[in-house]
């Protein structure tokens, strides 16, 4: 056992090793998001949420962008770079979130409110962008729907639930499509309330694609990047935290003298990872960087119906100051 754990490590280091010198040669920048695994993350030029992915991916200067991340993500990349090469290490990597909302599905209901307006959720196809009027993240989503006035009707799409957290909050009447992550829909309140009960010390800290009864249970809500800052600058010690395993990498390295605790999917392991985002690993990144395969690509229409909604939200988050 010991043997097998200590041949990995050597693998990794030579994978590693290899990874930067190609990232030197080719010009190439990594991407990573807060739900890689803990290895990729650290050999990241960045590491982050969907909102400073698009901002990264919207200013580089690289030959070639590799996105460790899902297919949505590479996509937004190739949107605001069309110019980049971009390298996703599997295709396979997908999101039930995006896969929820078919763009033929979509444009059907969209036809139903000829006078809403569309602002879709980051976490979605290039197609259902083409679609959208303006584009939010789980970062800036309140920010964004609060810019337009009160009776402006707009139509969320995909995610029900972040979309009905921002109603209840806003007081907004969104008419919402019918999509969830299966990440953090399959969170249980059940589960949340007997982690509290044992650990009644501990802040319970959640994502809005949570359910309704999970974020009302929540000490506080927000994106990924929000909860990582909500734990560095809060004075508890303990935390439940209601999303992706991946965060927890980075929660523990800024404050490694605090616990936090998963909310498990089951009892068979104290984990919540998404599959597609564990699809990517340090060897597919290793022969994506080397290969520069698979490569992201999208039609010249596509992209540019798809970045007007992707700069628009840019826009006004520069607006708003939530982005410099």
């Amino acid at each position: 056992m010991i043997e097998n754990i200590e041949q990995e490590k050597l693998k990794n280091e030579e994978l590693i090793s290899r990874i930067n010198q190609l990232k030197v040669q080719k010009n190439a920048v990594l991407l990573a998001h807060y739900y890689q695994v803990p290895e990729i993350q650290d050999i990241a030029d960045y590491v982050g949420d969907s909102l400073g992915l698009s901002q990264k991916a919207a200013s580089s200067k690289a030959n070639l962008i590799v996105f460790a991340g899902v297919h949505f993500m590479a996509e937004t990349a190739k949107i605001l770079s069309p110019q980049t090469k971009v390298v996703l290490p599997d295709l396979e990597a997908g999101c039930s979130l995006a896969d929820s909302c078919p763009r033929e599905d979509f444009d059907v209901f969209k036809s139903k409110y000829p006078d809403h307006i569309v602002i879709s959720y980051i976490n979605c196809s290039a197609d259902i962008k083409t679609l959208s009027d303006v584009i939010c993240t789980s970062g800036n989503a309140v920010q964004i729907v609060e810019s337009f006035p009160k009776d402006q009707k707009i139509i969320f799409a995909p995610d029900k639930n972040l979309g009905g957290y921002i109603n209840r909050i806003t007081g907004r009447n969104m008419v919402l499509w019918d999509g969830t992550c299966e990440v953090h829909d399959v969170l249980s309140t059940e589960a949340i309330v007997n982690l509290k009960l044992d650990n009644p010390d501990a802040k319970l800290i959640a994502h809005p694609e949570c359910k309704a009864t999970v974020l009302e249970l929540a000490d506080f809500v927000g994106s990924t990047t929000a909860m990582l800052n909500f734990t560095k600058k809060d004075n508890a010690k303990r935390y439940i935290v209601a999303t992706e395993t991946g965060i927890l990498h980075q929660m523990r390295k800024v404050s490694p003298e605090k616990e936090f605790l998963i909310v498990p999917t089951d009892e068979t392991c104290a984990c919540n990872d998404c599959p597609y985002m564990k699809l990517n690993t340090l060897e597919k990144l290793y022969l994506c960087l080397k290969n520069e395969q698979p490569e992201i690509t999208l039609s010249e229409e596509v992209i540019r119906q798809a970045e007007v909604s992707i700069r628009r939200m840019l826009d006004i988050s520069k607006k708003l100051n939530l982005i410099k």
